[in-house]
């Protein structure tokens, strides 16, 4: 930090308290915006941080002046999370701010307008990237994590501000979306539920007023519920219309999107092309999507076992897990295929030692009772079609339609 005289303090204090009294009385909600977003590392704002360290008396500034006393509430508290945040005292810096944010949201009700909107999403953007990095300093000194609860419990406060008539109501899905988030860190995803019953089911809400930005983060973060609660058809509606309206420039989103989708597209039958796995780094699933053409069960166990961390974390590892149905169907066909090419009279019979001996040389053992029981699976969520002749040990397929594609449909559960 450069050498800031008292009397350079003094200025950036005064002209920061200048622009922030003029926001409020001009209802210059971008400007507002600015002053308000504490993470964004700006120039401004860092050089206000530094002189906050110098001049140690802000807040009389504040009290003598009734422009900027008005608002004092607001701002005593801000320039406080300022200064501590350029400390790096993260703790410190979220007390503030939620002490700063709840005295503007009080000021927020009293607004008839929508001027504020920008400034109001910068408060329900900043207070949980802060809780986020308050709690990782509690967590490194052994305490607690709880910031990022009382985040969520704010932006409820919040939530409640926007859920009416009027014209503030088109700020709910930003939050809703910040929301979301904080639940999905917690682990806490059940608690969605309700803020989307509200967005989905209240009347004064029309989901298309929305700007686009938030319908895309609001369709992903519901996409990835129907996927935790394997709603596929459902979860791939709505990752689908997350990923046609996202910026086709936002490579980063596309990704996280097509991170979820895809193994849903798998679930459902359908498989991606190489190039898009290439093109977005997606290579975890490549072997997956292998494994599906091949059937070859020891494939897709191996791609599992190679990523199981990373799929884990996406919480999709269960969703892959299950492609194994997928992949035995596969194996079967090929069986059937080879055995139409040797002798196309008996090709729909298909014994159940050949597919032990298809497994075994696959490096997977079982069998044929274990084997049996894998076939009547199939058969039961169709797809297979065909009946076990017992005493034979043959499976029979049937002569139309053998082995049904699932057409863009979940397997039979």
């Amino acid at each position: 930090m450069a050498y800031i005289s008292m009397g350079e303090a003094h200025r950036r204090i005064n002209e920061y308290l200048n622009r922030f009294s003029d926001s409020v009385s001009y209802e210059d909600g971008p400007s507002l915006k600015h002053l308000l977003s504490v993470s964004s590392n700006s120039s401004s704002l860092l050089s206000l941080a530094d002189a906050l360290n110098v001049f140690q008396e802000a807040n009389r500034l504040i009290k003598q002046s009734d422009r900027f006393s008005q608002l004092g509430e607001i701002i005593a508290p801000l320039l406080r999370c300022l200064q501590n945040y350029r400390m790096d005292h993260m703790v410190d810096a979220y007390n503030a701010f939620e002490k700063s944010a709840n005295a503007f949201l009080q000021e927020f009700r009293n607004w008839e307008s929508a001027w504020a909107m920008e400034p109001l999403y910068a408060i329900a953007y900043e207070i949980r990237v802060l809780a986020e990095r308050a709690d990782r300093e509690l967590a490194s000194h052994g305490k607690n994590p709880e910031k990022l609860k009382g985040a969520g419990s704010f932006l409820m406060k919040v939530f409640g501000a926007l859920a009416g008539k009027g014209p503030k109501r088109v700020g709910a899905l930003y939050v809703t979306c910040q929301l979301f988030k904080v639940y999905f860190k917690l682990g806490t995803v059940h608690l969605c539920r309700s803020v989307i019953r509200s967005i989905e089911t209240a009347r004064i809400f029309d989901f298309e007023e929305f700007p686009v930005r938030d319908k895309v983060t609001y369709m992903y973060y519901t996409g990835r519920l129907e996927v935790y609660n394997e709603n596929f058809l459902a979860a791939d509606q709505k990752l689908a219309y997350a990923l046609i309206h996202c910026n086709p420039r936002s490579q980063a989103n596309i990704r996280m999107i097509l991170k979820y989708l895809i193994p849903v597209k798998l679930s459902i039958g359908i498989l991606p092309n190489s190039w898009l796995l290439e093109k977005y780094n997606l290579v975890e699933y490549h072997n997956v999507v292998q494994a599906l053409k091949k059937g070859d069960l020891r494939l897709l166990r191996r791609a599992l076992q190679e990523h199981e961390d990373r799929f884990l974390r996406s919480g999709v590892y269960l969703v892959l897990e299950k492609l194994e149905l997928q992949v035995y169907q596969r194996l079967v066909k090929k069986i059937y295929i080879i055995q139409k090419q040797r002798d196309p009279s008996k090709a729909h019979q298909v014994k159940l030692d050949v597919i032990v001996k298809a497994l075994k040389w696959l490096e997977i053992e079982m069998d044929v009772d274990e084997v049996e029981c894998i076939m009547a699976i199939l058969i039961y969520k169709n797809l297979v079609k065909g009946y076990f002749a017992h005493k034979s040990k043959v499976v029979v397929l049937s002569k139309q339609d053998p082995f049904p594609k699932l057409n863009g449909k979940p397997v039979n559960s």
